[in-house]
């Protein structure tokens, strides 16, 4: 399972510049262990940002992102708004992570 999800908010005039670091393995199913056995594919198929509950982003990811992927976008908000990005990988695992706009 994936481990914790790091964001970051900075105020730049009326935008916002969020950053984030997702902990995920990103397998793409073609390496293989240290026996040669196929490792299963396991990455993120769906990121979704929103701010204050309304979708501000919605992406669509594939294998081809690398292992703890980060992600930057710049998204209209303010001091006190609400980000909150999600991620669905293809094993059906997600993680969810808001933080207050300071």
């Amino acid at each position: 399972m994936a481990g914790p999800m790091r964001i970051r908010a900075q105020v730049n005039g009326d935008e916002v510049n969020v950053r984030a670091l997702m902990a995920h393995p990103m397998e793409t199913g073609f390496r293989k262990d240290s026996s040669g056995k196929p490792i299963p594919a396991h990455y993120i198929t769906e990121v979704i940002a929103s701010v204050n509950g309304k979708t501000v982003l919605t992406a669509e990811w594939s294998g081809a992102i690398s292992t703890n992927p980060y992600f930057e976008f710049d998204v209209k908000a303010k001091k006190g708004d609400k980000i909150t990005l999600k991620w669905i990988d293809n094993k059906g695992e997600s993680k969810e992570e808001t933080i207050e706009v300071k």
